[in-house]
C-alpha cells in the first residue's frame, strides 16, 4: 500500500509539474525564428519578447485559455493539498471523493484551454497585432504538455475516485 500511495503522490506532483511547464513556458506555437504562447511572443534571433495585448484580434480566445490553464493549475495543486489532509483524517475505507472532483475540475480546466487553443489557432496567429509572421509555424511542446496534463490530471482524478484507504 505504502508504494501505491508514493507512486500516486508522485503522478499528482509530475501531473501539477507538466501543467505548471505548459502554463509558463514559451513553447506553444513555434517557428524558424519565433515562439509564442498564451502570454507573449518572442522572436528567436533578436531574443525579444512582446506580450500579448488587447490589440491582437482574438484576444479574448487567448485569455480564456491564459483563465483556464490559471485554474487547472490551481485545481491541481489544491487537490494534492486536499488528498494529504484527507490521507490522515478519513477512515479507513472512505473514499477521496473531494480530492477526485478538483482533480477532475483541473482535467476539464486544462481540457478547454487546449480546446480553445486547437480551434482557435488559425485565427490566433493570423492577428494584425504580431510584428511578424506567425502563421508559418507548428505545435510547440508546451501545448504538446499540455494534452499531456490533460490525460495525466484525467488519470489521476479517476484514481482517486477509486482509491479507498488501506492500512
Amino acid at each position: 500500500m505504502l508504494i501505491l500511495l508514493a507512486f500516486i503522490i508522485v503522478f499528482h506532483i509530475t501531473s501539477a509539474a507538466l501543467l505548471f511547464i505548459s502554463t509558463i513556458d514559451n513553447a506553444w506555437w513555434v517557428g524558424d525564428n519565433f515562439s509564442t504562447d498564451v502570454w507573449r511572443v518572442c522572436t528567436t534571433n533578436t531574443s525579444t519578447c512582446m506580450a500579448i495585448t488587447d490589440e491582437f484580434n482574438e484576444y479574448q480566445s487567448i485569455q480564456a485559455v491564459q483563465a483556464t490553464m490559471i485554474l487547472s493549475t490551481i485545481f491541481c495543486c489544491v487537490a494534492f493539498l486536499v488528498f494529504i489532509l484527507q490521507l490522515f483524517r478519513l477512515k479507513q475505507g472512505e473514499r477521496f471523493v473531494l480530492t477526485s472532483v478538483i482533480q477532475l475540475l483541473s482535467c476539464l480546466c486544462v481540457m478547454i484551454a487546449a480546446s480553445i487553443y486547437t480551434d482557435r489557432h488559425e485565427e490566433l496567429h493570423q492577428s494584425r497585432g504580431y510584428r511578424m509572421e506567425v502563421s508559418e509555424g507548428q505545435y510547440g511542446y508546451s501545448f504538446v504538455l499540455a494534452w499531456i496534463a490533460f490525460a495525466f490530471t484525467l488519470i489521476s482524478g479517476v484514481m482517486y475516485l477509486v482509491l479507498r484507504k488501506r492500512k
